[in-house]
């Protein structure tokens, strides 16, 4: 259930209506749409006279929220987020592209990197500090060591970071360097990190996990918004299907429309891991825009071949500057910009 105030309901009015609900058992959230206030019931408190609290002052409207997911829904925020990463608006009428390596690997690599896709237009900087990989015989990452290096090449480009936390116990230390905590795919249901990267109240990039559905994306984002952490992304990159002899995932290009209709989250396509091919990235990126995606998360690096993790699905950094030139005139034409 919501409860819309009048725009000009007094803090007072407001505290009443909170009030009532918590009285009844009830948590609340508060947010703002189109200059109201809106108090979200969480919970299971004792059932509601929607015609009473509707009556009370202040109020302007009381609705049923039907879906599971609350917070999250189109219901509770008709309007579009749109939160900034430093300078850089998620959500809004501009296509942001994060470009970068899946792991970074050493200072020259991640700079050479970081500089090339910010002259050619990218919007943030992702590299992996901690990996989560399926054998424990790979490269897992380079830790805090890592982070320092992706702090280094924030100050020389003013890329804001993208970087993934795998575990609760980390998301402070990551907080201290990243700009944006990436919930990679195999912890999209991890609800301990889920809950603690709430708390942290930094921007939150949520990837579908492999084997979930979109209710399933939605209810995990939940788990963020509940601490009232609403700069949350989420993050279509396909799922595991009987296809995978040619591609590394089926990439869901449904999830766009149908994510815009559901929520009011920003939506932002992976076709890196989507397809896991790197030719097939380009197609599956602008189709992902056309689609109505609010954004693209890209991995490149200076020599995919010689890259210790995704050398398949990095494009090169020529490769990059290509893409984001047909980003733009595909972000042109369906009314976006870049």
């Amino acid at each position: 259930m919501i409860i819309v105030m009048d725009s000009e309901a007094t803090p007072s009015e407001i505290d009443n209506v909170i009030a009532e609900a918590e009285s009844n058992g009830w948590q609340t959230h508060l947010s703002g749409s189109s200059g109201n206030v809106v108090i979200g019931l969480q919970g299971h408190g004792q059932p509601l006279d929607l015609f009473k609290m509707g009556q009370m002052p202040g109020v302007r409207e009381t609705m049923s929220i039907t879906q599971k997911f609350k917070l999250a829904s189109r219901a509770f925020s008709p309007e579009d987020t749109v939160f900034n990463v430093r300078d850089v608006p998620v959500g809004g009428k501009k296509i942001i592209v994060i470009a970068g390596p899946c792991s970074v690997e050493s200072r020259e690599q991640i700079l050479e990197t970081a500089h090339a896709v910010k002259e050619a237009g990218a919007t943030m900087l992702r590299g992996g500090a901690y990996k989560p990989r399926t054998s424990p015989y790979s490269f897992q990452g380079l830790g805090e060591a890592g982070l320092k290096l992706l702090a280094e090449a924030r100050e020389a480009t003013g890329l804001p970071i993208v970087t993934e936390v795998m575990s609760p116990t980390k998301v402070a230390l990551v907080a201290v360097y990243a700009d944006v905590l990436q919930i990679g795919a195999r912890n999209m249901q991890n609800y301990d990190l889920l809950n603690a990267v709430g708390l942290a109240q930094k921007p939150v990039l949520l990837k579908r996990g492999m084997s979930a559905t979109l209710e399933d994306l939605l209810m995990a984002a939940e788990y963020v918004l509940r601490h009232g952490n609403t700069q949350v992304m989420l993050c279509e990159r396909g799922v595991r299907t009987f296809d995978n002899k040619y591609a590394r995932n089926t990439f869901d290009i449904n999830a766009f429309p149908l994510l815009k209709e559901l929520s009011h989250l920003p939506v932002i396509a992976d076709p890196s891991h989507g397809i896991g091919v790197r030719r097939h990235v380009q197609p599956i990126a602008l189709s992902s825009v056309a689609a109505g995606a609010d954004g693209l998360i890209i991995e490149a690096h200076p020599d995919p071949e010689k890259a210790v993790s995704d050398g398949p699905q990095s494009l090169t950094l020529p490769q990059f500057a290509t893409l984001m030139g047909k980003v733009r005139t595909m972000a042109t034409a369906v009314g976006r910009e870049s």
